[in-house]
C-alpha cells in the first residue's frame, strides 16, 4: 500500500473559543496536485502551518510521507514551502538567501536553481530589501522548488506575479508533478487551481465541506442550458434540478435554464419539443465555489 504524501486525522486547531480548523480528515496521494480553497479566515493557512509543525494542533494528527509532522527535522526533509506572506532576510542578497536555504535543505542542484531563476526572471544579486514584492515571491518559489522536495506546500504561490510568470510557474509545477512530486496548493486564483489540480477541497469556517475531482464537482454545480424552442413554451416546473428559467431578450423562443446537478432530466423533457438550438455551459470552478458559499 502506498504511503500518502499528506495524511491528517481529526486535525484541529483552536485559539481560545475561536475555531481555526476542526476535525480535518484528508489524504493526498504522491504525485497529486491538490487544491485547497476557501476565503480568508477559513483555515487554509492554519492547515499549512500545522503540516509544517509551525503550530501545534489542539487535537488530531498529521504526517508527511508517513513521518509525524511533530518530528520536524525528518518531515521537513520532504517539504518545500512558499508562504502566503513571504518574509526574507533583508540584509542578504537573493543568492545568499538561496544558498542559505539550500544548505538547510541538505544541498541543492545549483544548475537547476539557476535554471529556475532564469525561467522566473529572477536576478538574485541585489539585496532582498531592495527587491519588489513580486521578485521576493520568485525567490521564495525558487527556494521551495530547487531541492525537488517530495511535497510542495504552496500558500498563494503566485501572489504578486504578472500573468506571464503565472503561466511559467504552472509549467514548472506540471514538470514537478511529472517527476512524482506532490503539490498542495492554496490559492485565490481559481483559474490556476482549475488548470493544475486533480482534486480540490473546499473549506468553510474551519470545516472541510467537500473533497472531489473537478468533474465530480461540476456534477453538483450549476449548469446553464441555453435553448431556442419553436412553438409553445414547455412547463419545466416539475423537472428535477431546474432552479431558474428566464427568457433571452431579443431571441424569439430563447430560454436560459439553470440546472443544479445533472442536466439529464431537463434534456429528456426538452426532447418532446421542437428544439432549434441548444447549448450547455459547464460551470467554472468559481461558480462551483460560490455555490458552496451561497
Amino acid at each position: 500500500m502506498t504511503t500518502p504524501a499528506i495524511l491528517t486525522a481529526g486535525l484541529s486547531k483552536h485559539y481560545g473559543s475561536t475555531i481555526a480548523l476542526e476535525g480535518l480528515d484528508l489524504e493526498v496521494a504522491p504525485g497529486e496536485v491538490f487544491g485547497y480553497l476557501g476565503p480568508n479566515g477559513s483555515g487554509k493557512t492554519t492547515t499549512i502551518r500545522l503540516l509544517l509543525g509551525l503550530a501545534r494542533p489542539t487535537s488530531g494528527s498529521a504526517s508527511i510521507h508517513g513521518i509525524p509532522v511533530s518530528d520536524v527535522r525528518r518531515a521537513h526533509r520532504h517539504v518545500g514551502y512558499v508562504a502566503g506572506d513571504v518574509a526574507l532576510w533583508p540584509q542578504l542578497t537573493g543568492r545568499e538567501t538561496l544558498d542559505l536555504l539550500g544548505n538547510v535543505s541538505g544541498g541543492v542542484d545549483t544548475g537547476f536553481r539557476d535554471e529556475l531563476c532564469e525561467r522566473l526572471g529572477v536576478d538574485p544579486s541585489p539585496r532582498v530589501r531592495s527587491l519588489s514584492k513580486g521578485t521576493r515571491q520568485k525567490i521564495a518559489l525558487v527556494a521551495a522548488l530547487m531541492s525537488r522536495p517530495d511535497v510542495l506546500l504552496l500558500d498563494e504561490p503566485t501572489a504578486g506575479l504578472d500573468p506571464l510568470m503565472e503561466q511559467e510557474f504552472q509549467q514548472i509545477a506540471r514538470e514537478a508533478v511529472a517527476r512524482g512530486q506532490t503539490l498542495f496548493l492554496s490559492s485565490h486564483i481559481l483559474d490556476e487551481v482549475q488548470d493544475l489540480c486533480d482534486r480540490v477541497g473546499i473549506l468553510r469556517d474551519g470545516h472541510l465541506v467537500e473533497v472531489a475531482s473537478l468533474a465530480d464537482l461540476r456534477e453538483v454545480g450549476r449548469t446553464i442550458v441555453e435553448v431556442v424552442i419553436s412553438g409553445p413554451v414547455p412547463s419545466l416546473d416539475a423537472v428535477p434540478g431546474v432552479s431558474e428559467v428566464e427568457s433571452v431578450p431579443g431571441v424569439p423562443g430563447g430560454w436560459r435554464i439553470t440546472v443544479v446537478g445533472s442536466p439529464g432530466p431537463l434534456l429528456q423533457r426538452l426532447a418532446a419539443f421542437d428544439v432549434e438550438r441548444l447549448r450547455t455551459v459547464e460551470p467554472s470552478l468559481e461558480e462551483i465555489f460560490l455555490t458552496y458559499y451561497a
